[in-house]
């Protein structure tokens, strides 16, 4: 598989409109294209499966570890492969450039395209952009000027082409109605745009019209993942809820989940109750948006407590996690967890953490450590003691979360399985042990 990543300067420089337009346009040449995210982003890989017709990965160093990466690599379905960076091209781990994308590219031996944003400045975006291209023998090999005219464009390739000796491989205009609006933990949802094709479909018109896609396949570079290993098949059902409300997975975690064990899909806000299965997953998302209808559900929220409390396996993750305590701000919920969640106007936790266990749990032992990424501007005030010690990934912050009721745990914590293998199959094997004829009697 031969492989680009396309990067910017920082955040808001137009990455995800490039990589959405970039794939789809490849898509529609005749080629067949899949597409990463470097670092723990969920929404932007819905776009950039939307666009490429195929779920999107995950690349974190933090979250998988070296090897991870590359195993997540070897996962991609397809002959070519778009990635896109997260945050600004050397921006990682605290302050430095660990995990970032520059070092992820390194890592995979990819060469890079700088999406450059003039901002009130002409020759003056030349030096930067050199000092990217030269810093730490980064992997950029070409510049695509974002949001310009075609006379600000002509302007500044020779200069730029000139200066750092790499060539501009065209731009990208205002491109009227294909913006895509954001929400408190960043883009909308890719599956709440109602004429999201039509959108992608423009962007890709335009990548097509003013970008030398032909220059772009000449720069991939061949890509050597490494297959992340045989996995058993255990005689195990695993239910997943997946909707507008719950989709924040990680398409690694998902993956494993398939290698292992049947898995069905279902959904909190149109069916009235789970699959029968020994281990029900429900992962992170928006329930605070669909809270309403999530509380309209009334047989889904009591097939998952009558599961729940008849000893069925749940694992829930931060969105899942809130859908499991007694409400969502003024709106109903599961229940299984006393108390409740609400919405708050700032970030209560953001970025790469370390989760100790405190006590044997379905992922593992008392001691046993865990990779793990909260994002969310939510609190959730619980009865019962904290099953998790977190302690911040950079510095010296820790607090404490996750909570157990019978074979039910649930918290804030997303966990990428793929960098935490011991964890998922303590989980699975949690599951097969606790495993009974039937899941739970829904009366």
């Amino acid at each position: 598989m031969k492989g680009i990543m396309i990067v910017a300067p920082s955040s808001g420089g137009g990455k995800t409109t490039v990589t959405i337009g970039i794939i789809r346009a490849l898509l529609k040449m005749g080629l067949n294209v899949c597409g990463f995210k470097t670092g723990p982003d969920y929404i932007d890989t819905s776009f950039i499966g939307q666009a490429s017709k195929k779920k999107a990965g995950n690349l974190d160093t933090f979250l998988q570890g070296r090897d991870g990466v590359k195993s997540s690599i070897s996962m991609g379905e397809g002959d070519y492969c778009i990635i896109e960076g997260a945050m600004g091209y050397y921006d990682g781990l605290y302050n430095t450039f660990e995990d970032s994308s520059y070092d992820i590219s390194k890592l995979l031996n990819v060469n890079s395209i700088l999406v450059y944003t003039p901002s009130g400045e002409m020759f003056s975006a030349i030096p930067k952009i050199k000092g990217m291209v030269d810093f730490g023998g980064s992997s950029i090999a070409g510049v695509i000027l974002n949001r310009v005219s075609k006379r600000i464009y002509d302007m500044m390739k020779s200069q730029i082409e000139e200066y750092t000796g790499i060539p501009v491989l065209g731009y990208i205009p205002d491109i009227p109605g294909a913006a895509i609006e954001s929400r408190h933990l960043g883009l909308v949802q890719c599956s709440e745009i109602d004429d999201i094709e039509q959108r992608i479909e423009k962007i890709a018109s335009v990548v097509r019209e003013h970008i030398d896609l032909n220059l772009l396949i000449q720069l991939m570079k061949n890509i050597h993942g490494v297959p992340s290993g045989h996995m058993n098949k255990r005689n195990i059902t695993a239910a997943v809820a997946y909707d507008k409300a719950f989709s924040f997975y990680y398409r690694e975690n998902l993956r494993m989940l398939e290698e292992s064990c049947n898995v069905e899909y279902f959904s909190p806000l149109e069916d009235k109750s789970p699959p029968e299965c020994d281990l029900l997953y429900i992962g992170g998302g928006y329930p605070e948006v669909f809270a309403h209808e999530l509380a309209g559900n009334k047989d889904m929220l009591s097939a998952i407590k009558s599961y729940a409390d008849s000893g069925g396996c749940l694992y829930g993750e931060c969105g899942g996690f809130m859908y499991l305590t007694d409400s969502i701000e003024d709106s109903l919920m599961v229940g299984i967890f006393k108390g409740s969640s609400s919405l708050t106007k700032r970030l209560q936790r953001f970025g790469y953490i370390e989760i100790i266990l405190k006590c044997d749990c379905m992922l593992g032992k008392r001691g046993d450590r865990l990779s793990a990424h909260e994002f969310h501007k939510s609190v959730a005030r619980v009865e019962g003691p904290a099953m998790f010690s977190i302690k911040k990934a950079m510095g010296d912050k820790t607090w404490e979360c996750g909570y157990s009721y019978k074979n039910v745990l649930a918290g804030y914590p997303h966990i990428n399985f793929l960098g935490n293998k011991k964890a998922f199959s303590s989980m699975l094997d949690y599951a097969e042990s606790h495993r009974r004829e039937k899941a739970y009697v829904h009366k």
